[in-house]
């Protein structure tokens, strides 16, 4: 038999028993898997986003990415959100399914990210990482602390993306980078979905 999920391959042997009164009968034993594989997803980003002003952002197929951020991509609040130190905003898709979880009606996109991505640990990003993402190479600077514009998606949403803990850089808080992580473009260039993510710099 085989586990199709994880890659195990195991199964049964048989064995004769040999107490007298089951002489002859046979008893079958499990024989523990002889290898097991963990098939990672590797990072990557599964949609770009951009609209011009507030959330939800749409998916662009690709975009050009300056100092600033996304061409064409807009905030509708710019006195909080844009600027060389948050140019970008990434969010992981982990993230966003586990606020699904909880009754939030969230997808790609709706929480106002310019990088949603798969296969990368929010609880593993660290202010200060530099990441590789196509052609261009961005550092994380700031956790996005929530605004009153997602309340569309619930009133208390903020609450469930962020605490004193976080706002601190405590990153053992269990709301740890569900709000998405504000980036600065190291190396401006062309980015498009589908592109890997590659963590360059641990702590530039």
């Amino acid at each position: 038999m085989k586990d199709r999920g994880l890659g195990v391959a195991w199964g049964w042997t048989t064995a004769p028993l040999t107490e007298p009164r089951l002489k002859g009968a046979v008893l079958k034993t499990f024989e523990p898997p002889s290898r097991i594989t963990i098939r990672a997803v590797p990072p990557s980003v599964i949609q770009i986003n951009s609209s011009k002003g507030g959330v939800p952002k749409l998916p662009l197929p690709e975009a050009h990415v300056t100092r600033l951020g996304i061409e064409g991509d807009l905030h509708a609040h710019p006195e909080i959100h844009g600027g060389p130190r948050k140019a970008l905003l990434w969010i992981c898709e982990e993230s966003i399914e586990e606020l699904k979880t909880l009754g939030y009606p969230l997808y790609a996109g709706a929480l106002g990210e310019n990088l949603t991505t798969r296969g990368v640990d929010r609880r593993e990003l660290r202010l200060g990482q530099r990441w590789r993402v196509g052609d261009i190479v961005i550092e994380l600077t700031q956790v996005r602390a929530p605004c009153q514009t997602i309340q569309v998606y619930g009133q208390d949403i903020g609450k469930a993306v962020y605490d004193q803990s976080v706002k601190a850089g405590d990153w053992t808080s269990p709301r740890w980078g569900l709000s998405g992580f504000y980036a600065a473009v190291v190396q401006p260039g062309s980015i498009h979905a589908g592109d890997s993510l590659v963590l360059i710099d641990p702590l530039a």
